[in-house]
């Protein structure tokens, strides 16, 4: 498992909302890319009631140091109350992909 990088994945309500959030997100440093599923859709349990709803999604590489710093300015940006944005460990990966993501990514 590499010990400093993850993959956040942070849904959202459609595509183009996702796609500004992300890049947002590289602009700042906060990530060194994402990968965006443009369609996907979710069924949900929320205020007591069953939703299906399409939604987009985005995996975001990072440092697993910035992992709150992404949650925090999630928070400031998305419209969702209880927006999804989960961290996964990487188990392996390229040794200079997982370089580039340190280097594009600002310090914790």
């Amino acid at each position: 498992m590499d010990p400093e990088c993850c993959e956040v994945v942070v849904t959202g309500p459609g595509a183009d909302w996702l796609a500004g959030y992300t890049r947002t997100l590289v602009e700042e440093r906060l990530a060194a890319c994402g990968h965006q599923l443009s369609a996907i859709r979710s069924v949900y349990r929320w205020a007591g009631e069953v939703h299906d709803d399409p939604e987009a999604r985005v995996a975001l590489h990072t440092r697993r140091a910035l992992v709150p710093a992404i949650v925090a300015r999630t928070a400031e940006l998305h419209p969702y109350d209880v927006p999804c944005v989960i961290a996964l460990p990487l188990v392996d990966g390229s040794p200079d992909y997982l370089r580039w993501v340190v280097t594009e990514t600002r310090e914790p």
